[in-house]
């Protein structure tokens, strides 16, 4: 069964001893004395403990000073009414005035009805505040409690960078109960559960109560980073190679090379992996996380080849996640890193109409026009138009033995020689290894493979990394304005014989 935890026990559980502040003031009058509501709220004052049905404040996470709203279902099931949001409100709007990362868990089951309409249009109004906190370029973690329904998880409950869900929560739109008083049946089993939104791209993570306080705290540590002021020194770089183009593409395919996962596991810290695109579609072929190279923190979008090959080729659906990337990257003013790593997107009539090629535009229109600083590092293998949406950026890397074609070679050795068997010849003659891409000013610099990353995964990991935390920290000592125009000028460039 799902546990169910009031607010104060829950922010005891989540905030670090001793550190919790109080935010609230008396509620606002919203009953008639002596009228039934007047009684129900007594009744919920004294069943619940608390003097409305959410409780804000501060206190420390891990050390973080952050802002807190709860939610105390015991208190009329969590519902809001006009104090309800008033004392929202001014949290939020205080949390933003204050400069700090706002943690809200919600468990409501929506408007309260004794208020009606009047109730249900706060709704918009936390909204307003909650946007204008993010527009601040300030955190909204949002951690979802069974059950959180109706205008609850269709307004504040649904507006987090990172959503977290109680394990089992009831998590929809619509009540079940209300659904069957109107329909006459239940609700289909299995589709408003936590777990469900999670494989769905709805809820980021599945998180025990007693576990997101380390979930938060990651997810922080990058969120709230201050970048360092100077990069460290710069990290050894390979030299060109003139191996053959096919060796390097037929070290790219093995099944051992290391990965966009083990690049997370072996170079980074304070990983935090987000789910889809908080929209309804997921797509574990591309992998979305907020993540620490050094001391350089990042929203990384990475394709992971290893999946891709095993059943879930890259799609529109996980450009869209991309996307969400992308905008995250924008609007907190964080670095944003692409890892390209494909055999390519997706050939199938449910890709072209889920609009793939669309999808491909719109990627590279965000890639170049993206106020964050971004960079790119191509890991191996680089497939058409897959590869190509998440390439340009301020400053890419590549593996020695990555490379980019407009096609695999053996389909452009069937387009030009109408046989598979002359892709060694096809990839020699577009230039499409990294020492190739180094030459034709596509790459900035090369990680060194020793002589192959699949024979030295944590160093080449390792050595990938520093790479990684080098040019973001050389980016972020760039002037903004500057950086953009220099990214501008470098792709309406690119490939100019001078």
């Amino acid at each position: 069964m799902t546990e169910r935890v009031g607010a104060r026990d829950l922010l005891r559980r989540v905030l670090d001893d001793g550190s919790w502040t109080s935010w609230d003031t008396a509620p606002l009058p919203v009953a008639e004395p002596g009228s039934r509501y007047a009684d129900e709220l007594a009744a919920a004052r004294e069943r619940s403990g608390c003097d409305e049905a959410v409780v804000t404040g501060t206190g420390l996470l891990r050390g973080r000073r952050v802002a807190c709203i709860a939610s105390e279902f015991r208190f009329l099931a969590g519902s809001i009414g006009l104090a309800t949001a008033e004392r929202i409100v001014a949290a939020v709007e205080r949390a933003t005035a204050e400069g700090l990362p706002l943690l809200a868990a919600p468990s409501s089951g929506g408007t309260r009805m004794q208020e009606g309409t009047a109730a249900f249009a706060q709704m918009a109004r936390i909204t307003a505040a909650v946007t204008e906190h993010r527009a601040a370029g300030l955190p909204y973690l949002v951690y979802l409690r069974h059950p959180t329904t109706g205008g609850v998880f269709a307004s504040w409950g649904s507006l987090g960078h990172l959503t977290a869900a109680e394990p089992g929560a009831l998590i929809g739109f619509l009540g079940p109960r209300v659904y069957e008083g109107l329909y006459g049946e239940p609700f289909p089993e299995g589709v408003q559960v936590a777990e469900n939104l999670a494989a769905k791209g709805l809820v980021d993570a599945v998180v025990e109560i007693d576990h997101l306080a380390d979930v938060a705290a990651d997810a922080l540590e990058v969120l709230c980073a201050d970048e360092p002021a100077a990069p460290p020194p710069p990290p050894e770089t390979a030299v060109p190679s003139d191996e053959p183009a096919w060796e390097s593409i037929e070290r790219s395919r093995r099944p051992d090379r290391p990965g966009v996962r083990e690049l997370l596991r072996h170079g980074a810290d304070h990983v935090t992996p987000l789910s889809g695109t908080g929209q309804g579609e997921a797509e574990p072929g591309l992998l979305l996380a907020l993540a620490r190279f050094g001391a350089s923190p990042c929203v990384l979008v990475g394709q992971d080849r290893r999946s891709q090959r095993s059943g879930h080729p890259l799609g529109p659906a996980g450009l869209r996640v991309a996307r969400r990337g992308m905008g995250l990257a924008a609007e907190l003013d964080l670095p944003l890193v692409t890892v390209v790593d494909t055999p390519g997107a997706v050939l199938s009539a449910e890709a072209e109409e889920g609009g793939l090629a669309g999808e491909i535009a719109r990627c590279l229109a965000d890639l170049i026009t993206l106020p964050a600083p971004t960079l790119c590092l191509l890991l191996g293998e680089g497939t058409g138009g897959a590869a190509l949406a998440l390439l340009p950026a301020d400053r890419v890397l590549a593996a020695r033995h990555a490379w980019l074609s407009p096609l695999p070679p053996e389909g452009a050795s069937v387009i030009v020689h109408r046989t598979a068997d002359r892709a060694p010849e096809m990839a020699e003659a577009q230039g499409v290894r990294a020492a190739d891409l180094l030459r034709d000013g596509i790459v900035d610099a090369l990680v060194d493979e020793r002589p192959d990353a699949a024979d030295e995964p944590e160093a080449f990991c390792d050595r990938a990394a520093r790479a990684v935390e080098h040019a973001l920290r050389a980016l972020a000592t760039t002037d903004p304005a500057d950086r953009r125009a220099a990214r501008r000028d470098r792709y309406r460039n690119l490939g100019r014989r001078m």
